[in-house]
């Protein structure tokens, strides 16, 4: 359980909602399970059961849980579909074949100076010219994940708008005659600003998956830097392990 933000412009209630909520989502609650009463969740959480209550209620609004007198409260959500998953094991074919099996809405695709952050990363110097593509990635027509890529600026030519709208930029840098080397990813967990709110569909504070990826060329060169957020209740990575 997380703590509650005693301090933030965002009611109790409606974060206790959102945390219940992104465990169900996320499985730790499955289907049929308890919830507790409001008694429980008002001492789980140190707030009053009128707070409680409200948190409850909102849940079982959303059709996340139903609410029955003498019985408690029973979650009721069941997954829509299967979350879509990467293989981190073969990540270029796996993510090759991620792009084509989604749809994709082009933000922003321009020259732009890389930040410090950036630069850094891709061991340009400061206040190099980089090209910046902003993504928004569909699954089923509702939102996946919010994407944004830098790429030298020697790719613009074969970056555009035309071939990222129908083809990954990873099969776009291949097709441009580059052979790709090796890379390195980072998975971190996060709460949806209002930007990503708004893009993903989803309430503010919402749990977000950051995949934050960077390949390389066959000489060692940084090729592709990639930050991607993605909905926690539609995405997922698959590691497989072996002896």
């Amino acid at each position: 359980m997380s703590a509650l933000d005693r301090s933030a412009a965002v009611p109790l209630y409606h974060q206790i909602f959102l945390q219940l909520r992104d465990e169900i989502l996320s499985g730790q609650r499955a289907f049929g399970s308890a919830l507790g009463t409001e008694k429980e969740v008002s001492h789980a959480y140190a707030v009053s059961r009128i707070t409680a209550r409200r948190a409850l209620a909102e849940l079982a609004q959303h059709r996340f849980v139903a609410r029955k007198r003498r019985v408690g409260t029973t979650v009721v959500y069941r997954p829509p579909v299967k979350p879509i998953e990467a293989n981190m094991d073969q990540a270029v074919d796996s993510l090759i074949h991620f792009g084509r099996a989604t749809r994709v809405r082009i933000l922003t695709l321009k020259q732009e100076e890389a930040n410090a952050w950036v630069a850094e990363t891709m061991g340009l110097p400061a206040g190099e010219k980089i090209l910046r593509a902003v993504r928004i990635r569909y699954l089923n027509s509702e939102p996946l994940g919010y994407i944004v890529s830098y790429v030298p600026v020697t790719l613009s030519k074969y970056v555009t708008r035309a071939a990222l709208a129908h083809t990954p930029i990873l099969k776009v840098i291949k097709n441009a005659g580059y052979q790709l080397g090796k890379a390195s990813q980072t998975v971190a967990a996060m709460l949806a600003d209002p930007l990503l709110s708004r893009s993903l569909a989803v309430e503010p504070r919402s749990a977000i998956l950051r995949v934050t990826r960077l390949v390389f060329d066959a000489t060692g060169s940084p090729l592709l830097l990639t930050v991607a957020h993605y909905r926690s209740d539609r995405y997922q990575l698959r590691l497989d392990l072996q002896h």
